[in-house]
């Protein structure tokens, strides 16, 4: 069986077009926006016995855009993408952009995708203009998604005001930071208890979350957050689902797996926009840990089956 990577960018020319190579770019480790192609996917899958890649737009995707011309660029890179799963047979999936914060695009778009595109789900930013996920304001997004059992890929953001803290890339830490704020507020606000037929996978093992696990549970000694998380913090954060995109180091992955049943952690490379060869190096990295051969399989494909359903096995 080959691996499924989840957590695979794609970058159509009108998109890239629009939102501007320097928009792209200066939130990469490299300073430079990646060579993207479906072919240039396909060597790099190849090479690796790589059988699926989960197409997604990462940082910024649509909402750097004017107002007016988002819900345009969603719709063109969603249908971007069926082109790739058309065109490709087995070979691409698709987590479906939503122009949010504009709440009735969004909802017509995930009309249109889950009726004519057959995406695998959707991929939502950590923060919309300084509006964290877990916001009142995206309760008609969130309701409509849990109405139709989706799964919920998210993926970090900028937060607003920009901390270029340090003059640091945001992919070094103010990625894994905003997910771990996203996953924070979306647990202790109840988000997560309100809509379980949400599945949500989040990046990057969950930013910093499996390392400050144990003091957001002390959270729950007071009424207010408690009530949130009826089961607890630790079961809530065990529902989740993460990737392990730049997250399979010795320092990372133990700390992830201490936390998440191993069923739900899924194979993600961030390709391309972690470098060109980081399907190799992450799949070579994996296989130094040693987690014995069924953990192995259920990252590296059968969670992703699982998750998103026989069309990806």
């Amino acid at each position: 069986m080959g691996v499924i990577d989840t957590h695979h960018h794609f970058l159509p020319p009108r998109y890239v077009d629009l939102v501007g190579e320097d928009a792209i770019a200066g939130l990469l480790v490299s300073g430079r926006i990646p060579e993207w192609s479906a072919e240039k996917s396909l060597e790099a899958m190849d090479r690796n016995s790589v059988a699926q890649a989960i197409l997604s737009l990462s940082s910024p995707a649509v909402c750097t855009v004017a107002p007016g011309k988002r819900a345009s660029l969603a719709r063109d890179c969603n249908e971007y993408a069926a082109t790739l799963m058309q065109k490709h047979p087995g070979r691409f999936g698709s987590f479906a952009t939503l122009p949010l914060p504009d709440i009735d695009a969004s909802l017509a778009e995930i009309d249109h995708c889950l009726g004519d595109l057959s995406c695998n789900g959707f991929c939502l930013l950590t923060n919309y203009a300084g509006s964290y996920l877990g916001d009142h304001a995206f309760a008609p997004v969130l309701e409509e998604l849990n109405r139709r059992s989706s799964v919920v890929f998210v993926h970090p953001a900028m937060p607003e005001p920009q901390a270029a803290a340090l003059g640091l890339p945001a992919a070094s830490l103010e990625f894994p930071f905003d997910t771990t704020r996203t996953i924070a507020g979306m647990l202790l606000n109840g988000t997560f208890a309100r809509y379980r037929n949400i599945r949500f996978l989040f990046s990057h093992a969950g930013g910093t979350v499996p390392f400050l696990a144990a003091r957001l549970a002390r959270l729950e000694s007071q009424d207010r957050f408690k009530r949130n998380v009826p089961d607890g913090v630790i079961a809530e954060l065990r529902r989740l689902y993460f990737d392990v995109a730049l997250s399979v180091d010795a320092y990372t992955l133990p700390g992830l797996l201490r936390l998440a049943p191993p069923d739900h952690v899924l194979f993600g490379s961030d390709y391309p926009h972690a470098g060109a060869v980081i399907i190799d190096k992450a799949l070579e990295a994996l296989r130094t840990h040693e987690l014995g051969s069924e953990t192995l399989a259920a990252i590296m494909h059968a969670n992703a089956i699982r998750l998103l359903g026989e069309s990806t096995a």
